[in-house]
């Protein structure tokens, strides 16, 4: 296949960005051992958050204190969390959410366990106690149609209630299904296609997107996707919830 010198699908604007697994390079984080790091969302590109993707070699991981909130997703492979006295392995649809100063371990059990971590400020509340550390996966999660449009379904993956200053969600559309509406609104937006193909819709511009790519969107920013191809669209993404707008 010939390459055009110089093309990327990648794009990166005020207001979003779209970054595309080609252009991947890696960056190492501190804290994180036998681990190959790709950071694709930091406050350097004007988000309020951090997202990253991580490739453990067997033994590889972190252990300490969270110095900020962290969730964590695993992509494939095998996890195994060690949260004071409690222990789990997590395999592909597991997650995790660290609040801060919670002290943890983990260690990867699969040569090439890939993680999606997102990291973030918590924003404490004067008459709410952090939330506590979660250990879940998405297939235990009942999803639901999103605006009532039933080829779009919609999981939660943490708990919808005050204390969570994120939520962390996972939308299906089958072949053909939109979201309902072009959305605009003060959420901020990190998100991974983890399956099929489609087109967003982010500011005025229209890009193909398909699994691997990641989007920022900034607040504010409209956007829209439909799902293209023969098989079903699957993308996590997170948001900032449940805090006042200054």
């Amino acid at each position: 296949m010939t390459t055009l010198y110089g093309a990327t699908r990648s794009v990166v604007k005020s207001h979003y960005a779209l970054i595309t697994p080609e252009g991947h390079i890696s960056a190492p984080i501190a804290g994180w051992r036998a681990t190959r790091s790709v950071i694709l969302i930091a406050p350097r590109l004007g988000a309020q958050f951090a997202q990253y993707q991580l490739t453990l070699d067997v033994g590889g991981g972190g252990d300490g204190l969270s110095a900020r909130e962290l969730f964590i997703y695993v992509l494939s492979g095998s996890l195994t969390v060690q949260l004071d006295s409690r222990q789990a392995t997590l395999l592909s649809g597991g997650y995790l959410y660290l609040p801060p100063a919670a002290r943890y371990a983990l260690s990867a059990q699969e040569h090439n366990t890939e993680l999606l971590v997102i990291e973030r400020a918590y924003m404490p509340q004067s008459n709410l106690l952090p939330p506590a550390p979660l250990i879940g996966k998405e297939q235990d999660i009942v999803g639901t149609p999103f605006m009532g449009e039933s080829a779009a379904v919609l999981k939660l993956l943490l708990p919808d209630v005050p204390a969570f200053d994120m939520a962390v969600n996972l939308f299906t559309f089958q072949p053909g299904a939109t979201l309902p509406i072009v959305e605009t609104h003060i959420m901020e937006h990190g998100l991974l296609l983890l399956q099929g193909q489609g087109i967003y819709r982010l500011g005025d511009d229209w890009h193909p997107v398909q699994a691997g790519d990641t989007i920022w969107m900034a607040p504010f920013c409209p956007q829209w996707f439909v799902a293209t191809g023969k098989t079903p669209a699957r993308y996590i993404y997170y948001k900032d919830v449940n805090r006042h707008p200054f």
